[in-house]
């Protein structure tokens, strides 16, 4: 099956076109600065990728958006590029968790088919954080299982000093699953992480170096996890932001 999927979540831009042979092109814009360049990178980036591969569009088959938790205007870019897309291509339209796309190469062994994000030993248990602002952070915890991920924390926004509250709960649900066997290497993930690395390590979990790509959205893990996933109406696929919008919040608080 032939996939394009896309994550905006972060202020990065992330690409991926699974291929019909498991293989997967990727593409990545930093976002460098204050102005994400989701509205005009993300599309080039597709066609980019399309044209590395021999392919137009009429080649996909199925379409994969990153769903959150993020910002507000880079997952209502995404997931509206998306619906569009798929509405146009007429092929089917599946959500993923960016907190699990974020975490997916965290827990694969290297030389896993199709390739791996980061180099290194993979973790038992990965801590996947997006930074919320606001001075706070998206977290879940995951696990590798039988080919697949089990969640072990669902999303939820919180304070950095409560990100030890994620690992505490990790850790009480792996046992209970057999997730991890004593000494397994646990390992924090996302510009979260970097950002509060100093809680999450008060918590006793390794972060990854700083420059390390596992802190990115992956665009192929996006792809990987669509295609086992059930496809969606275009209208059941929807933003999770994680939170109420700062407008939201604003109005309310002006009508007090």
């Amino acid at each position: 099956m032939i996939v394009l999927g896309f994550d905006t979540a972060t202020p990065a831009t992330a690409v991926g076109l699974r291929l019909a042979d498991g293989g997967t092109l990727q593409a990545y814009d930093p976002g460098l600065g204050a102005r994400p360049g989701h509205a005009t990178r993300l599309l080039g980036l597709a066609a980019e990728l399309l044209a590395q591969a021999g392919l137009k569009w009429n080649a996909v088959e199925r379409i994969a958006v990153g769903l959150g938790p993020g910002t507000f205007t880079g997952l209502r870019i995404g997931v509206a590029s998306a619906r569009g897309l798929a509405q146009t291509l007429g092929v089917e339209l599946v959500g993923v968790s960016t907190l699990r796309a974020l975490a997916a190469p965290a827990l694969e062994r290297p030389g896993a088919a199709g390739g791996r994000d980061g180099g290194g030993e993979c973790a038992a248990v990965a801590i996947a954080v997006i930074d919320a602002r606001r001075g706070e952070a998206f977290a879940a915890a995951y696990s590798a299982e039988h080919g697949g991920i089990r969640e072990l924390v669902p999303p939820g926004v919180l304070a950095p000093e409560d990100l030890g509250s994620v690992v505490e709960e990790a850790g009480r649900a792996a046992r209970e699953a057999e997730a991890q066997a004593p000494g397994e290497r646990w390992l924090a993930v996302g510009d979260g992480a970097v950002r509060y690395r100093d809680h999450v390590e008060a918590a006793g979990v390794t972060v990854a170096p700083d420059s390390s790509p596992l802190h990115r959205v992956s665009g192929r893990a996006i792809c990987d996890l669509a295609v086992s996933a059930d496809a969606r109406g275009l209208e059941a696929v929807v933003p999770d932001y994680g939170r109420r919008p700062d407008a939201e919040i604003a109005l309310e608080g002006a009508e007090r």
